[in-house]
C-alpha cells in the first residue's frame, strides 16, 4: 500500500471518529513550545517529588548521563546538607526513542510541615520543598487532564497560587500520545511545583501508549512517575493508597481491571479494612474516569467499573470521589446507585486542567437530580479539610483570579454522621466475601 493512501486512510478514520462525537470541542489554546535548553547531562531535569510512605518522599529526576548517581543530600538549611540518600534507577527505549537515566531516590525520615533543601546528583541548583503537616489543617489542589497548552499554564499559575499541601492527579498528564519527548516538555513545564509539594497520580487513557505486539502500555508513565504502590501493598503503579493529615487516600486505575476477581478489587478490598477512621476520618477516593457525568462526553465509560467497586465504597463510607477524564466541571450531592443518598460519596469530575483536545460544553438536559453545580471551563479544585468533621471544597476558573471561587461546597465527614454505624454490617459482609 503507497504512504499516501496510508496517511489518506489515516486522516479518513479521524475526521470519522470525530465526526460521531456528541459534542463539539472549541478552539483550545495553543500547545506550548519549549526552546532547546543546554545543560550538563549531569545536570537534574525534571524534578518532581511524591510521597514514599511514613514520613518519606521519593525524589524522582531525569539525567541524560547514564553514570550519573541516584543521589540525594537534603537538610533544613540552604547550601547545608545533614543527610545523604542513595536511590534506584531505570531507563526505557519505546520504538526509535531512549529516556535519559530516570531516577528515584527515597528520602526521610522527615518532619511534618518543614521545609527542606535538597540537591540531586551532586549537580545543578538547589530544589526545595514542603512537607505535609502530620494534623489538620491539610489543603489537595486537584487538577486533571493537563496536558501542555496555555491553558495548562494558566491552570498551573493558578495553583502556584494556592496555598495547599499535596497536589492530585486524577490521570491524563502529559498528553504525550506516544511522543515520548512529550513527556520529557511536560517534566520541565511541572517542575516549578512538583519539586516543591508532592504530586500523587494515577493514570488516564492518554498514558496507555500501548502498541499492538510491541509494547503492553503504560511503559513510560510507570517509568517516570513512579507512585508509593508497594509502601501501600499494591503489585502495580496503576493503583495504590497512602495517608496523611488524618485522609486516607486511594488512588485507583480505570485501565487496568477491577472486577472482582481481580487483584486491583482484592487489593481495594484490603486497604480498605485496614483503614481506621478514628486515625484518618476522612476518606478520598481517585480515577480517571468519572462514574457520574451529565455531560454529553464519555456517557457510560465509567459504568462496568462502578458496578464492580460503588457497593465497596459506598460499603466503607467514602467521602469524596474524584476523577477527570470529561473535560468540564461538575460536582453532585452525596449518591448512590444513581440516586442522591445521605451516605453516599459526593462525585467531583475535574477533568478541566488545559488538555490540547479543548473542553466538552455540551451537557444533557435537564440537569439529573444529583447534578448540583456543572460548568465547561478550565480550572483546578481545591480541598481544605479543615478538621476531623469539616472540609470545604472549591473549585477556581482560570478566566477568574485564584481567589475567587466559581463553586464552593462545605462538606461534613461520614466518619462524623450515623453512616459509618449503620453500613458496618453491609463492609464486613463484603470485605469477608472469597
Amino acid at each position: 500500500m503507497q504512504p499516501t493512501l496510508v496517511f489518506t486512510l489515516c486522516l479518513f478514520f479521524i475526521a470519522a471518529a470525530f465526526a460521531t462525537a456528541d459534542y463539539v470541542r472549541p478552539q483550545p489554546r495553543k500547545t506550548l513550545e519549549f526552546p532547546w535548553n543546554s545543560k550538563p547531562a549531569s545536570y537534574p531535569q525534571q524534578v518532581h517529588i511524591s510521597l514514599a510512605g511514613d514520613n518519606h518522599m521519593r525524589i524522582s529526576w531525569i539525567t541524560d548521563d547514564k553514570s550519573a548517581p541516584s543521589v540525594v543530600k537534603y537538610g533544613t538549611s540552604p547550601g547545608t546538607y545533614s543527610s545523604t540518600a542513595q536511590g534506584e534507577s531505570t531507563s526505557y527505549s519505546y520504538l526509535f526513542y531512549n529516556s535519559g537515566k530516570i531516577h528515584h531516590t527515597v528520602i526521610g525520615p522527615l518532619e511534618p510541615d518543614t521545609v527542606y533543601f535538597y540537591q540531586c546528583g551532586n549537580q545543578g541548583s538547589e530544589f526545595q520543598l514542603k512537607t505535609p503537616p502530620a494534623e489538620f489543617p491539610v489543603t489537595f489542589a486537584v487538577v486533571g487532564d493537563l496536558g501542555q497548552t496555555g491553558w495548562t499554564k494558566s491552570t498551573l499559575d493558578h495553583i502556584d497560587l494556592c496555598k495547599y499541601d499535596i497536589h492530585l492527579l486524577p490521570g491524563d498528564l502529559s498528553y504525550a500520545d506516544y511522543v515520548q519527548r512529550r513527556w520529557d516538555t511536560f517534566g520541565e513545564l511541572v517542575q516549578p511545583l512538583a519539586s516543591a509539594r508532592p504530586w500523587m497520580v494515577t493514570e488516564g487513557n492518554h498514558e496507555k501508549e500501548r502498541i499492538l505486539l510491541f509494547n503492553d502500555g503504560f511503559e513510560s508513565y510507570n517509568a517516570r512517575w513512579k507512585m508509593p504502590f508497594k509502601e501501600s501493598g499494591s503489585s502495580s503503579n496503576l493503583y495504590y493508597s497512602f495517608e496523611v493529615a488524618g485522609t486516607h487516600v486511594i488512588m485507583l486505575g480505570s485501565y487496568t481491571d477491577y472486577d472482582m476477581y481481580s487483584d486491583q478489587y482484592n487489593w481495594l478490598k484490603d486497604d480498605l479494612s485496614k483503614v481506621d477512621r478514628e486515625k484518618t476520618p476522612w476518606l478520598l477516593v481517585l480515577f480517571h474516569v468519572p462514574w457520574y457525568n451529565s455531560n454529553e462526553a464519555h456517557q457510560g465509560e465509567g459504568d462496568w467499573m462502578m458496578a464492580a467497586m460503588e457497593p465497596l465504597l459506598h460499603a466503607a463510607s467514602v467521602d469524596v470521589v474524584l476523577s477527570g477524564h470529561v473535560h468540564a466541571y461538575e460536582r453532585s450531592k452525596r449518591i448512590n446507585k444513581g440516586k442522591p443518598d445521605p451516605c453516599g460519596a459526593v462525585h467531583i469530575t475535574i477533568g478541566d486542567g488545559g488538555n490540547k483536545e479543548g473542553l466538552a460544553r455540551k451537557y444533557k438536559n435537564p440537569q439529573p437530580e444529583w447534578s448540583v453545580f456543572r460548568e465547561a471551563s478550565f480550572g483546578h479544585g481545591e480541598l481544605k479539610i479543615a478538621n476531623s468533621t469539616h472540609a470545604f471544597w472549591s473549585w477556581h476558573r482560570n478566566d477568574d483570579d485564584e481567589p475567587i471561587k466559581s463553586d464552593e461546597v462545605w462538606i461534613t465527614s461520614l466518619a462524623s454522621s450515623r453512616c459509618l454505624a449503620e453500613k458496618s454490617h453491609e463492609l464486613r459482609k463484603i470485605l469477608m466475601a472469597p
